[in-house]
């Protein structure tokens, strides 16, 4: 049986019932809200083709859309590459017995999840050119922005995922000779990312949607190109704020999905590992059932 047949109960005949009545109820509001922003915008004139019309031009997305959503991507990725590193990085430290580096590891965090991320980018972009006595290119203050405070707070999240590991698979580790070090990079962290996955990968999204401040720094992403530049040039902000908010959720629409598949994918190996571990064929032939230990 598996825990979510545990920790879920199935709805009985009054349950579904009230579960359909609040369902029907919630699209109709659902289904009129919409239609009421439809019409307004429709008042305003805001469907009118004439302001969809740059839309249909390739130079619109070759020389606007594309370019924004190319810097926005490339912004992204590497700051979820530096993110994830920054995260297990500050989890490990924060859970080090020694005090010289668990305690720093923790201001660190805590300090970068204190800070709004729009003050952080402005302030690497304007205020640390006056440290280094030379200019810090916009993508980079942007993705260093990205990459102190969403790793922060992925750091908490592996930090929480470590310690939901139970304690026997350290100390089974332990008992075999491994060292800290391959205990955490081999046991914990594997089965930390993969609990903690929904989680990541929700910080993720966010941040992918945090590009959008770079605009603060004119960072070429699709906010500023794709929405602001394009509105000045070509086209009505109201319909290039559309088109850039559908653009989003295609993509994080698919990093969630590509998440849930890594997640079942995974679940399967578990299972997969455990029936192995469970059941495992002898030398003769059959099958040879591991005994529990007390």
């Amino acid at each position: 049986m598996s825990a979510n047949t545990v920790l879920y109960d199935h709805p009985g005949p009054r349950a579904r019932v009230r579960n359909a009545v609040l369902t029907v109820i919630f699209g109709v509001a659902l289904a009129g809200l919409l239609w009421w922003v439809y019409a307004k915008f429709d008042q305003a004139g805001q469907w009118e083709g004439a302001l969809w019309q740059p839309f249909t031009e390739g130079a619109t997305w070759t020389q606007f859309i594309l370019p924004g959503l190319r810097q926005t991507l490339f912004a992204a990725l590497t700051g979820m590459v530096l993110s994830l590193a920054f995260g297990i990085i500050f989890a490990v430290g924060r859970l080090s017995e020694r005090r010289w580096i668990s305690i720093p590891a923790g201001a660190v965090v805590e300090f970068f999840r204190a800070v709004p991320l729009l003050l952080m980018i402005f302030f690497i972009f304007y205020g640390v050119p006056f440290l280094i006595q030379a200019p810090v290119p916009a993508f980079w203050a942007v993705v260093a922005g990205l990459t102190l405070y969403n790793g922060s707070v992925l750091a908490e999240a592996f930090r929480a995922g470590i310690r939901s590991v139970p304690g026997g698979q350290a100390e089974a580790a332990y008992a075999v000779g491994l060292r800290k070090s391959q205990v955490m990079r081999l046991i914990l962290i594997p089965q930390a990312a993969r609990a903690m996955l929904p989680v990541i990968v929700s910080q993720l999204v966010v941040l992918l949607k945090d590009t959008a401040l770079g605009y603060i720094v004119a960072f070429p992403e699709l906010m500023q190109r794709g929405v602001n530049d394009l509105a000045a040039n070509r086209g009505n902000i109201v319909a290039a704020a559309i088109v850039a908010a559908a653009i989003y959720i295609v993509i994080n629409s698919l990093l969630s999905a590509l998440a849930s598949w890594l997640d079942q994918r995974s679940q399967r190996r578990g299972f997969r590992a455990q029936r192995r571990i469970a059941t495992g064929a002898n030398p003769a032939g059959g099958i040879a059932v591991v005994e529990p230990q007390g």
